[in-house]
């Protein structure tokens, strides 16, 4: 079952037990996946790997969006937020641990031969592409200038 059915389906269940939080999400992502079917070029297609870049920039957008309003002391409004975020990281592969984060970037750095700041964007690129949906790209940076600096 692709992305898309999976959404449609759960959408459904949602209706049913009337869970407006979950219905909320899940009507945003198929909103989303239905502007990247009919984008030019798309052939009216969205592949999983595209559904997974969708979803994981709409879990930023939502955690950027409760961090404003922490900051604004709008606690309720960060909140809802949060609970957003909650419903659409369900849809996320397994996030990788901090160690395992470090071991895969260390095989990479090792496998590019990369050995100071000037190879991150070596390092970066296959980085991100190994290990996307699988950590977040603020996590990869981070970790490639840590191992990078030493």
């Amino acid at each position: 079952m692709s992305f898309f059915e999976q959404i449609n389906e759960d959408l459904k269940q949602a209706m049913k037990a009337k869970d407006k939080v979950t219905l909320q999400v899940l009507r945003t992502i198929k909103k989303y996946f239905l502007e990247a079917k009919t984008a030019p070029g798309a052939h009216n297609e969205l592949s999983d790997t595209d559904a997974i870049k969708i979803i994981q920039k709409l879990v930023k957008q939502g955690k950027d969006s409760a961090t404003i309003y922490a900051e604004q002391k709008r606690q309720d409004l960060a909140d809802e937020e949060l609970a957003q975020v909650e419903v659409l990281e369900k849809y996320l592969p397994k996030q990788l641990s901090d160690e395992e984060l470090s071991a895969r970037i260390k095989a990479i750095v090792e496998k590019v031969g990369a050995s100071s700041m000037k190879d991150m964007g070596k390092v970066m690129g296959l980085a991100t592409q190994e290990l996307a949906g699988k950590a977040d790209g603020k996590a990869i940076s981070t970790k490639v200038r840590e191992l990078l600096a030493e």
